[in-house]
Order: structure tokens, then sequence, then C-alpha cells
């Protein structure tokens, strides 16, 4: 099992920032992947930003150039600078763990970001 814990959601003006992050804790392998995606009210949840464990990072087309994911894998910890907000950003961010050993995938319970005109 892994646990996931999020933290830095808030609320902000348009064309603001915020900073989210996660660490996880529990069963870690070392092939994995961790990102964030998000879920807007009466909307499916949909990746915003995925990072492995070999550096490899992939960003949803309406967050590049605004957000930038990072990882520290010796704490085992996403974060998620999240620049140039716009209102349509407003959702609940879930941190995401996938062991790529077995491909379960862990979720955090969720922050929510709320971006106001």
């Amino acid at each position: 099992q892994v646990q996931l814990m999020e933290s830095g959601g808030g609320v902000v003006q348009a064309g603001g920032s915020l900073r989210l992050s996660c660490a996880a804790s529990g069963s870690i392998v070392s092939v994995n992947t961790m990102g964030w995606y998000r879920q807007a009210p009466g909307k499916q949840r949909e990746l915003v930003a995925i990072s492995t464990s070999a550096s490899i990072t992939r960003y949803a087309d309406s967050v590049k150039g605004r957000f930038t994911i990072s990882r520290d894998y010796t704490k085992n910890t996403v974060s998620l600078q999240m620049n140039s907000l716009k209102p349509e950003d407003t959702a609940v961010y879930y941190c995401t763990f996938r062991n790529s050993f077995t491909t379960i995938d862990y979720w955090g319970r969720g922050t929510q970001v709320t971006v106001s005109t």
C-alpha cells in the first residue's frame, strides 16, 4: 500500500500562482510514476502532469507552459507549480502514484484549487 498526502490547494485570483505538494509513504518501489490529475464539477477526471522515476514528464496541453511538475526522489515527493492560473483550472487536484511493476494506481484524497475572476 502507498499513502499519499497532498497540500497546497486554496483560492487564488486569475493570473496568480499556487504550488501543490504530495508526499508518498508506504510500499514505495523505485520504478514508478507520480503526478497530478484534476476533476472539475460535472467533468471527468483528467491528467494534468505526470513524472516517471526516469524523469520523463508529460503535461496536458491546457497547462503546458504554465504548470511545472517536479520530484524529489529522495523524499518521495512530487510538486506542481501552477502559474498564470485561469478560472478553468478550478478543480479538485489529486495526487497519484503508480507502481510500474504492478500498474496499481494509488490516489490522494484531493485538494481544492479555486481560481476566481
